[in-house]
């Protein structure tokens, strides 16, 4: 696959660099390419079959308890197309009807949109800084439970700013949820994706609380650059939800691609090596923009992520236009990143950049933006 077929370079246009859609440009593992070629050779191309869901389910469990060290039933994997269509269920069907959803920020931007789209208000609560890192304010989701929010989003690892939480962590959010009687969505997309010197830690597993209030939602999307392809998975870990998606319809729940099914299979049962590979190269990647940072935008604060392949720019100090800052860097410096202010509010003055790319476009796309910024 060249650049230009996927979403981030189109967008950027002739002569622009993509640095936005969370894709990255490594292509994926052979095991998975091989096969899709051989679904589509066995004309493998209908209606997802029970057995493949089935099969899918059980390569997404064995991977959680290989990779995190979880224990999850192959029967508690559910599929849907992907994350986002995971949280619009959670929402509309797992959360206290009419409720806000509490949305810590910055953060993905369906997250802040979804819900208004189903009637929903959105309570933010702005992520702060404590010991150089972005943690979660504990008094602050209190409150927003109090003032009637019943389903907390949980980001880990984070997009668009990279940390990956520990256990204590985990455990202070639980306490406060379950303080509240609330509900967390655990989006954890990112999970295979977390780097060096960090460890994924699902949030349904550290206590039988959070597995009693959590709906975690997976896929194998990211870690494989698989997006397209619509296999996303919702784990379920506790009776209550298994009683209420077996009464869901089909408009909530249909849209998983046979595909994508067979793609995750391949992914989680024979990707590792692949997966270990391109860790490596996000890992060189992340120290490489770190120094052309400090050598070509001095000023620009950046924690290097713990996860994912998303860096979080904060360009405050570069008396830059903070109102679309990702504009201004598409006309100045072709070079296409997401804005922070799409974020949530406290993105304002913020570059949300993919740095999954190889390092001389990943040199190339920061003198560009160096060049803009003056």
């Amino acid at each position: 696959m060249t650049r230009t077929e996927r979403l981030k370079w189109e967008t950027a246009g002739p002569g622009g660099l993509g640095a936005c859609a969370a894709e990255m440009d490594f292509g994926t593992a052979p095991p998975v390419t091989e096969a899709l070629r051989t679904a589509v050779s066995r004309d493998q191309l209908g209606y997802l079959t029970a057995s493949l869901a089935a099969e899918a389910g059980a390569a997404c469990a064995d991977w959680q308890y290989r990779r995190h060290g979880w224990r999850v039933a192959a029967e508690d994997v559910r599929l849907l197309p992907d994350v986002v269509r995971a949280f619009h269920v959670a929402v509309q069907h797992f959360s206290r009807p009419g409720s806000p959803v509490i949305v810590p920020v910055p953060a993905y931007a369906p997250f802040l949109t979804v819900p208004g789209l189903l009637g929903r208000p959105v309570l933010p609560v702005e992520l702060v800084r404590s010991g150089g890192r972005y943690v979660h304010d504990l008094d602050a989701l209190d409150r927003a439970f109090a003032a009637g929010g019943h389903l907390l989003v949980l980001c880990n690892p984070h997009n668009p700013v990279g940390r990956v939480l520990e256990r204590a962590e985990l455990l202070a959010i639980g306490e406060v949820v379950e303080r509240h009687g609330g509900r967390v969505f655990a989006d954890e997309v990112h999970a295979p994706l977390v780097l060096a010197g960090h460890r994924h830690i699902p949030y349904a597993s550290v206590s039988p609380a959070a597995a009693r209030h959590a709906l975690t939602a997976t896929s194998a999307s990211k870690g494989w650059n698989l997006a397209g392809l619509k296999c996303a998975q919702m784990l379920l870990t506790n009776d209550p939800d298994r009683e209420r998606w077996a009464n869901l319809g089909r408009l909530a729940t249909d849209g998983t691609a046979t595909l994508g099914a067979v793609a995750a299979v391949a992914a989680y049962r024979l990707g590792q090596p692949w997966l270990e590979n391109v860790l490596a190269q996000l890992a060189g990647n992340r120290r490489l923009l770190a120094g052309l940072l400090a050598t070509h935008l001095p000023g620009v604060a950046y924690d290097p992520p713990e996860g994912t392949f998303l860096a979080w720019l904060d360009f405050r100090e570069r008396g830059l236009p903070e109102h679309n800052l990702a504009e201004f860097f598409a006309q100045r410096a072709q070079v296409t990143v997401v804005d922070g202010t799409d974020c949530g509010p406290p993105g304002r003055g913020f570059i949300r950049l993919n740095f999954a790319t190889s390092p001389e476009l990943l040199t190339r796309i920061v003198a560009r933006l160096a060049a803009a910024a003056g």
